[in-house]
C-alpha cells in the first residue's frame, strides 16, 4: 500500500508533458505485448524481441518502417490488433482517452484537460473536450466511408467478399492514420495503375495528415447555414496549415516532375507521370505508402523527398516531423527579417514571439537529432549516405518510406531509429518541455548585453 501511495504521489508531481511521455511508453508496451503473442502470428513464424519491438514503436508512432513483412509475419488476428495499435497511435493516447471517460460517464476535471493540451498541442482549455469528441468521431466516419468504398472496390481485386473487405479495412485505417503499413507486401505497387484506388488513398492520408482542427472547422463550416457562415472565421491555425500543407504538396509534385522528367518519367505517359508525382507529393507528408521503388528516383529527387519528410504533417494530426506550421513560421520570420521588420504578421495577425522561438528551437533540435543519427548510422552500416539520410528523414517525420534497407539494419542502428519514430511523433516542444522543473517557482533575470551575431 504504501508503495503504491508513493507511486500515485510520484505520478502527481509529474507534468502533463511528462505523462503524455509515460502513457506513450505504456502504449508501446502494451503494443508489444499484443504483436509478440504467438497467436498473432502465422504457423511457423517465430519473431524476435527486437523485431516485436520495432514493429510496436512504428505502429504507435504511426510511422510504417517496418524489419518484417506484416502479411507474411502476422495472421488475422495479428493484423487486426496491428491495426487497432495504429488507431491508437493515430488519434493519440488523449483523444482517445477523453472518448473513453465520456462513455464511461467520468467527468473530464482540470488535470485530465492539462493533458488533452499536451498531447494535442492546443493553447486554451475552452472547447477542448468538445474538440477531441468531434475529431475522434470524425476520423471514425472518415475510416468508415474509406473501408466501404475501397472494400467495395476491392471486389474486383479479390476472390472472396471477406478478403476484399479486410483489405479495406486494413488500408482505410493505414491511410487515414498516415500508419503506412500494408498487408499487399508490395504497399500500393499493385495498384500502380488503378488512380481510383490511389485518389481514395491520397484522400484519406490528407484527411489524417491536415490536422484534426482544419478538418473540424471545415466540418462546422460546411454544415453551417448560410446565416451562420456569415459570422464564421476560420482561425489563423486553419489559414497557415491549409495554405502550407498545400503548398510543399504542389512544390513536391512540380519537384519530382522536373526531375525525373529525364529519369524515372523518361518511358511513362503523361497520366502514369502525373499521379506517380501526386501521390509520392501526398504520401511525403507521412503517408508511407508507395505505389513504386524508392531506389528507382535520383538522388536529387530522394534528398527532396527527404526534405519533405523532415517537414512532416500539420501539429495536432497523425503525423510527425517539424510539423507544417513550424516550417511556415521559420520561413515567415526569415522574409521578415530580411526585410528589416521586427513584427512578424500574417493574414494581418502579429505573431506571438513564444510561438517563434519555439519554432526556430524546433527546426534547430530537429536538424540537431537527425544530423547525428545520420552520422551514427554511416558509422553502423554500409548503406549510402542518400539512402540513410532518407531513412532517418522518414523515422522523424514518421512516414514510413523507404528505400528497402529497414531490414539489413544492425540492432543498434534499429534502435536509434525508433528513438527518432518516437520523438517524431510526441513532438520536440513535447520533449524539451518533459524536463521542465514543475517544482520551480519563478524565474529572476539578469542585466541585458549586446552580443555580435553573424
Amino acid at each position: 500500500m504504501r508503495s503504491k501511495n508513493k507511486f500515485s504521489e510520484w505520478l502527481n508531481q509529474r507534468s502533463p508533458v511528462q505523462l503524455i511521455i509515460i502513457f506513450y511508453i505504456i502504449a508501446v508496451t502494451v503494443s508489444c505485448l499484443l504483436l509478440a503473442m504467438p497467436v498473432a502470428h502465422k504457423d511457423g513464424v517465430d519473431l524476435t524481441f527486437m523485431e516485436v519491438l520495432f514493429t510496436s514503436v512504428s505502429a504507435v508512432s504511426v510511422t510504417g518502417l517496418s524489419v518484417v513483412s506484416i502479411v507474411d509475419s502476422f495472421n488475422q488476428l495479428g493484423i487486426v490488433l496491428l491495426a487497432v495499435v495504429l488507431q491508437f497511435g493515430g488519434v493519440g493516447v488523449m483523444t482517445l482517452g477523453t472518448f473513453i471517460w465520456l462513455v464511461v460517464g467520468k467527468k473530464i476535471g482540470l488535470k485530465e484537460r492539462r493533458l488533452i493540451m499536451a498531447d494535442q498541442n492546443q493553447y486554451s482549455f475552452n472547447g477542448i473536450v468538445k474538440l477531441m469528441k468531434g475529431v475522434f468521431k470524425l476520423i471514425l466516419w472518415i475510416e468508415l466511408v474509406g473501408f466501404l468504398i475501397l472494400g467495395t472496390y476491392y471486389l474486383t481485386y479479390f476472390s472472396s467478399w471477406k478478403e476484399a473487405y479486410f483489405h479495406g479495412f486494413f488500408a482505410s485505417i493505414s491511410a487515414t492514420t498516415n500508419g503506412g503499413f500494408d498487408i499487399t507486401g508490395q504497399s500500393l505497387t499493385p495498384f500502380k495503375d488503378d488512380y481510383f484506388v490511389q485518389i481514395i488513398h491520397i484522400a484519406l492520408i490528407i484527411f489524417g495528415s491536415i490536422g484534426f482542427p482544419v478538418l473540424v472547422e471545415v466540418k462546422d463550416y460546411l454544415f453551417a447555414s448560410q446565416e451562420e457562415r456569415k459570422f464564421m472565421r476560420f482561425s489563423l491555425f486553419t489559414k497557415v496549415t491549409s495554405i502550407t500543407y498545400l503548398g510543399l504538396l504542389i512544390f513536391g509534385f512540380i519537384i519530382m516532375i522536373v526531375l525525373e522528367w529525364n529519369h524515372f518519367y523518361a518511358d511513362k505517359s503523361w497520366h502514369e507521370m502525373i499521379f506517380y508525382s501526386l501521390f509520392q507529393s501526398t504520401t511525403s507528408r507521412s503517408g508511407g505508402l508507395a505505389t513504386f521503388d524508392m531506389s528507382l528516383l535520383t538522388e536529387q529527387t530522394q534528398l527532396v523527398t527527404s526534405v519533405l519528410m523532415f517537414i512532416g504533417a500539420s501539429p495536432s494530426s497523425v503525423g510527425g516531423g517539424i510539423r507544417t506550421t513550424t516550417f511556415a513560421l521559420v520561413i515567415i520570420f526569415i522574409l521578415t527579417f530580411a526585410r528589416g521588420k521586427s513584427k512578424v504578421s500574417v493574414f494581418k495577425r502579429e505573431i506571438f514571439e513564444e510561438d517563434l522561438y519555439k519554432a526556430v528551437v524546433v527546426v534547430l533540435m530537429a536538424v540537431g537529432l537527425c544530423i547525428t543519427a545520420i552520422v551514427l548510422l554511416t558509422i553502423f552500416e554500409d548503406s549510402s549516405l542518400i539512402a540513410i539520410i532518407f531513412e532517418v528523414c522518414s523515422a522523424f517525420g514518421t512516414t514510413g518510406l523507404s528505400m528497402g534497407v529497414t531490414a539489413e539494419l544492425t540492432n543498434i542502428s534499429k534502435v536509434i531509429l525508433m528513438v527518432l519514430m518516437f520523438i517524431g511523433r510526441i513532438g520536440i516542444l513535447t520533449l524539451l518541455f518533459s524536463f521542465n522543473d514543475v517544482t520551480k517557482k519563478g524565474e529572476f533575470h539578469y542585466p541585458k548585453e549586446k552580443i555580435i551575431i553573424g
